[in-house]
């Protein structure tokens, strides 16, 4: 899909937009949410479309695609983010009080998340078997929790920790679209 060695051509699988990423009718973020009946449900249906967001920003690269750190001088690659959000997935549990030890993040390197985003199958997979891991833990957590109202030991609220780390996707889902679109020109809403 590439025109140069460093300009890739845009591209979609839309045949009904060419800025979105697939047809409506076939975007997986549009189907499988619980029923939003209340402020947990929505939550947790936003959380759940911007993780699936993520995921489908990395979906069909390689190894060496995703470790690509493609908007210079930034260190971010699609794997990076993979990595960044397993140790933001345990950093909302630590904030809410849970012992949820740093997994790639050490005193002599703050940015491991990022620096270890090499190209390697192994590493792939690793991350993206950490991340899931790690969302599966939140989402246990949150389940867990009677009520969003509920304090948490730093202060404010378990529900404003949910919309904390909602943010923090959506945030990051922007990133992805950048990175995803200079390793290979693919858009997408």
């Amino acid at each position: 899909m590439e025109t140069s060695d460093t300009e890739p051509r845009r591209w979609t699988t839309s045949t009904v937009h060419p800025d979105m990423w697939t047809d409506p009718d076939d975007d997986p973020r549009e189907a499988g949410g619980a029923a939003v009946t209340d402020e947990r449900g929505a939550l947790l249906d936003a959380l759940r479309h911007f993780r699936l967001t993520l995921e489908l920003k990395c979906e069909g690269l390689d190894a060496g695609q995703l470790a690509r750190r493609s908007v210079p001088p930034s260190t971010m690659s699609l794997l990076g983010l993979i990595r960044h959000m397993a140790e933001d997935e345990r950093h909302f549990r630590r904030l809410a009080g849970v012992d949820a030890p740093r997994i790639y993040r050490t005193p002599d390197d703050r940015e491991a998340e990022w620096t270890g985003a090499v190209a390697d199958p192994a590493v792939v997979e690793d991350a993206l078997r950490r991340w899931r891991e790690e969302a599966a833990a939140t989402d246990r957590f949150v389940a867990a929790a009677p009520d969003l109202g509920a304090p948490v030991p730093g202060g404010g609220q378990l529900r404003e920790l949910l919309t904390m780390q909602i943010t923090e996707y959506a945030r990051h889902c922007g990133h992805a679209d950048l990175l995803r679109e200079r390793v290979d020109g693919r858009v997408g809403q």
